[in-house]
């Protein structure tokens, strides 16, 4: 069963996190609280699936070098950044370092309830992106070093004889690899497995 996806929260003003707590609980979402971007970091590593509703302005570390952390550390949750009317620039700001929408205050319900939704399927879609790319790498890795050699030469379009004459093997002893590469990465065509390889990172695409 996948881990029930979150609804992290930053903001500074108490009352604010009270309102946003009880408006996002209302409406069926799981919701954790954080008075600063700090403490939000501090806890990361420990978080699961969900979404980032924060705050622009916040005292010590605000909404845009707390985008540029989780950048940095190649974190994938979406993020939703709530901005005061006289910070639409600093909004504009956060999009481009990639959140992936902003509230202006006051906002309505509806709007913040539907963004949220919104961000959470992504971080759905994501999680489960990653998911695959690391149940494929995990079957990279359960190849030999000279299957991993077969599994590339046939990714990059060589034939058994090519590849049998570039490891001085038999075709036949390639042929062996072969059927193992196919069995291992779980690929039922060669074209399926050129898909494995470039989403495995073994090929670019």
């Amino acid at each position: 069963m996948p881990p029930e996806p979150t609804v992290y929260v930053i903001d500074d003003d108490p009352a604010m996190r009270d309102s946003l707590d009880f408006l996002l609980d209302a409406a069926g979402f799981r919701v954790k609280l954080f008075d600063s971007a700090i403490s939000f970091l501090d806890a990361l590593p420990d978080l699961g699936v969900g979404c980032v509703v924060s705050d622009v302005r916040m005292p010590g570390l605000d909404g845009l070098e707390l985008l540029k952390r989780l950048k940095n550390d190649n974190k994938t949750l979406p993020i939703i950044i709530m901005t005061g009317h006289g910070d639409i620039p600093l909004a504009v700001e956060a999009m481009k370092l990639g959140a992936i929408d902003f509230l202006e205050k006051p906002f309505e319900d509806e709007r913040l309830i539907g963004t949220v939704k919104a961000a959470l399927s992504k971080a759905a879609d994501r999680h489960e992106d990653e998911a695959v790319t690391a149940d494929i790498a995990a079957r990279i890795a359960s190849l030999s070093p000279r299957e991993r050699q077969v599994m590339e030469g046939l990714a990059a379009g060589l034939s058994n004889k090519l590849i049998a004459r570039e490891y001085d093997i038999s075709p036949r002893t390639i042929e062996v690899y072969r059927a193992n590469v196919m069995t291992k990465m779980q690929a039922g065509s060669i074209s399926e497995l050129v898909r494995l390889a470039v989403r495995g990172g073994l090929l670019k695409d």
